[in-house]
């Protein structure tokens, strides 16, 4: 048995025990590590992740050539980190057959909160709703700065369509910013109400994720 044998399992028995609510994030991702780094202490590991950048969901997030960067993440270690959020984003996300409920802002909020864990660069979505809520589709619709990127008014508008959609959401985040509607956000914003109102699609929120936040743009006023 390793100097840290002992230490790890009593980590994994409270785990299995009393799961996640007694660990600070350091702790959660020092146990993470456990699978990933071998025979080493990975507490001060996890801090130093959490200071390179930043916060958890950073570390989650944070590409896999900046976390091999830290001492002792190696490809292993890296590919390990990037994984978790990518299966929590593909069970948010939900096959073609899965029954997925967004009714409220708050839900709709939350499932984008989710949905960005894994994006460290920009990225638009578009929602696709039925009449009662329930998720029809979700499309990647561009990846960099909404307001010179701009959004494809047309391809949301064969979206809705496609999916039969009563009502869309677009989200999009702000990696390096706050959750704040900018003036290219506005404008596009209302060029796809504008544009689905057409074939009678309500446009039912523009939603903006920034730093585990997220603003919806419905709420503010300003849809």
């Amino acid at each position: 048995m390793g100097v840290h044998d002992g230490h790890r399992e009593r980590k994994r028995e409270q785990f299995l025990r009393c799961g996640p609510e007694p660990f600070a994030d350091h702790e959660l991702l020092e146990v993470l590590l456990y699978y990933a780094v071998p025979q080493r202490d990975t507490n001060p590991i996890a801090h130093a992740l959490i200071d390179r950048f930043g916060s958890l969901q950073a570390v989650l997030s944070a590409p896999p050539e900046e976390l091999m960067e830290v001492p002792y993440i190696k490809e292993k270690a890296a590919v390990l980190l990037r994984l978790v959020p990518a299966l929590y984003q593909r069970v948010l996300m939900g096959g073609e057959n899965s029954e997925v409920i967004l009714d409220t802002r708050e839900r709709i909020g939350e499932y984008f909160r989710g949905i960005f864990m894994v994006h460290a660069t920009e990225v638009m979505y578009q929602l696709c709703l039925d009449g009662k809520g329930k998720k029809k589709s979700l499309h990647k619709l561009s990846e960099g700065d909404v307001g010179s990127v701009g959004i494809n008014v047309r391809q949301i508008v064969e979206n809705a369509l496609r999916a039969r959609a009563a009502a869309v959401v677009l989200a999009h985040n702000h990696p390096s910013g706050v959750a704040l509607p900018s003036h290219e956000d506005q404008v596009a914003t209302r060029l796809a109400r504008e544009a689905l109102d057409t074939v009678d699609v309500r446009l039912l929120d523009h939603v903006i994720v920034a730093d585990n936040d997220y603003v919806s743009m419905a709420e503010s006023g300003l849809l």
